[in-house]
């Protein structure tokens, strides 16, 4: 641990009234075991857990500034585990199911992870996360993807199998591109099911190696209805996402309908993952800077200094 003054953090959280200019570039350097430290220090100071304090100045400041950073000071003060518990959730009750951030989280995480996700999904709304997928209403392609990524996270080798990706890359060509007939979705969800993700990212380089073109390339132009577009979301996801991550933030900042939500979401949950290489992308495939995208993106307040300074976050 290092010298830090969690004690005068959490003064200056506490006396703040919602404002923390000051303290935004500190809170956003914090490691996950510094954040843990100042939430142990803030209960004894106050009695009160510093996530149920900025709630509370959510709901003050509700439709502000002020209430979004608030949001996104909480979702970063979670632990991980408990922070994608509560995407989750707010994905699936949502008026239209947040499909992807669903898919960020059974694909980005690893399954010791997910296990953790599980439980404490449990533990906070009492009902389970895969009962929950299964039974959204209406249907939706996406469901079924997730059910089998669920699964492959319960039932997978832990180290990958260059035969088995070659095998499952030749299946997956015959019963798309390679075949005259309709493509086998069954036959996708069994491998999306059985395989672990890191093992599902080499069966798809395997598949460029052996066919000469991503398996994207396939589904767009097999003939998957819309299944395709669920399955091309989550294969990108898997084969590259720090470019995936680059996309959906630079959506987020410069996209039509701006949304800072999904820009929070990102920053916070890759801030301790793969934010550099997600930044150096950025950089290549936009020619600027993540931190002045989304400087030249938002007003200046306590919300974009916040976003600003996870994303210039050295992993």
């Amino acid at each position: 641990m290092t010298n830090h003054n969690f004690e005068l953090d959490c003064k200056r959280i506490h006396d703040s009234l919602g404002g923390m200019s000051q303290l935004i570039p500190s809170l956003a350097r914090l490691t996950h075991l510094e954040r843990q430290q100042l939430r142990e220090t803030f209960k004894e100071l106050y009695g009160e857990d510093l996530i149920r304090h900025f709630e509370r100045y959510e709901e003050v400041f509700s439709s502000s500034s002020s209430s979004m950073n608030c949001s996104a000071l909480s979702l970063w003060m979670l632990d991980p585990h408990d922070r994608d518990a509560v995407v989750a959730r707010e994905a699936l009750q949502q008026h239209e199911t947040n499909f992807k951030a669903l898919v960020e989280i059974l694909v980005g995480r690893k399954s010791s992870h997910v296990l953790l996700i599980t439980q404490a999904y449990q533990k906070m709304f009492r009902r389970p996360l895969d009962q929950d997928i299964i039974n959204l209403d209406p249907p939706h392609p996406f469901q079924k993807i997730l059910v089998a990524l669920a699964a492959s996270h319960k039932a997978h080798q832990a180290d990958v199998n260059h035969h088995i990706s070659k095998c499952d890359a030749r299946r997956l060509y015959e019963t798309g591109e390679g075949s005259l007939g309709a493509v086998d979705e069954a036959v996708v969800l069994e491998i999306l099911s059985k395989r672990s993700i890191p093992q599902l990212k080499l069966t798809f380089c395997s598949y460029k190696h052996i066919y000469g073109h991503d398996y994207t390339k396939s589904i767009k132009g097999g003939k998957y209805g819309q299944f395709s577009k669920a399955l091309m979301m989550v294969v990108k996801c898997i084969c590259n996402p720090a470019l995936y991550y680059a996309k959906t933030l630079y959506r987020s900042i410069k996209g039509v309908t701006r949304d800072t939500r999904i820009l929070a979401r990102a920053l916070v949950s890759r801030a301790e993952i793969d934010i550099d290489e997600i930044r150096r992308v950025f950089k290549e495939k936009y020619e600027k800077e993540l931190a002045d995208s989304i400087r030249e993106g938002f007003p200046s307040s306590d919300y974009r200094d916040f976003l600003i300074a996870l994303a210039k976050r050295s992993k």
